[in-house]
């Protein structure tokens, strides 16, 4: 069900009474979307966790896909991180976890240094921010993992994936990051099986491997 965040953020919210856990998920940049909120549904009830996914672009939902890319060194990491926060209290769990996607995938590992998430997962997320997306309320992935309160990381990345070089992906590595490489593939390749770049087998190894860090 929809929900508005304190902020007056839209979210989708799949609450269990019963459940253990919560989860956050955070869209990638064409956000919160009939895809998302299949998302949530099916992630709730495979887990049995209460799941809850923000807008990243509350007021701005209108803005093409080419906006968007140019627009997200506007974004601001108070208000994204506020917002992945205020969703995990939606879930009404103390333990709760974080996973996002491409952009989406970037504020995980930023939301793991907040203190709120007990682990994150980062699918093909950006580990430094890319010079196009800086901006002044934009804060550095690897920053974040390096303060005290970090939460354990798992990042998810395709060897061929233009938004994550090597050279970063070893820097996270060198973080404490615990990374899955898949060979071959290209962003993108788990959450949208609408994607050119999305892989069957190697989506379902990548979502088993990320709800089992998130449950231990």
């Amino acid at each position: 069900m929809r929900i508005t965040l304190a902020s007056g953020t839209p979210a989708e919210l799949a609450r269990r009474d019963d459940a253990s856990r919560g989860l956050v998920v955070l869209p990638d940049i064409g956000g919160l979307r009939p895809l998302f909120d299949d998302h949530v549904v099916r992630l709730a009830a495979e887990t049995g966790w209460s799941v809850c996914a923000p807008e990243p672009w509350p007021g701005r939902e209108q803005l093409t896909i080419e906006e968007r890319l140019a627009a997200v060194g506007t974004l601001d990491d108070e208000r994204v991180l506020g917002d992945a926060v205020a969703a995990a209290d939606a879930t009404g769990c103390e333990a709760v976890g974080v996973l996002g996607f491409c952009m989406g995938g970037m504020y995980a590992l930023k939301a793991a240094g907040t203190g709120r998430f007990h682990r994150a997962v980062a699918f093909y997320g950006m580990i430094r921010v890319p010079e196009q997306w800086q901006g002044p309320g934009q804060g550095q992935p690897l920053a974040a993992l390096a303060r005290p309160q970090a939460c354990p990381v798992l990042a998810v990345i395709g060897s061929v994936d233009p938004w994550t070089p090597s050279a970063d992906v070893e820097a996270l590595e060198a973080a404490g990051a615990q990374v899955v490489r898949y060979e071959g593939a290209d962003h993108g390749f788990v959450h949208d099986p609408d994607r050119p770049a999305h892989r069957p087998g190697d989506a379902a190894d990548a979502w088993r491997r990320a709800l089992e860090f998130l449950a231990e």
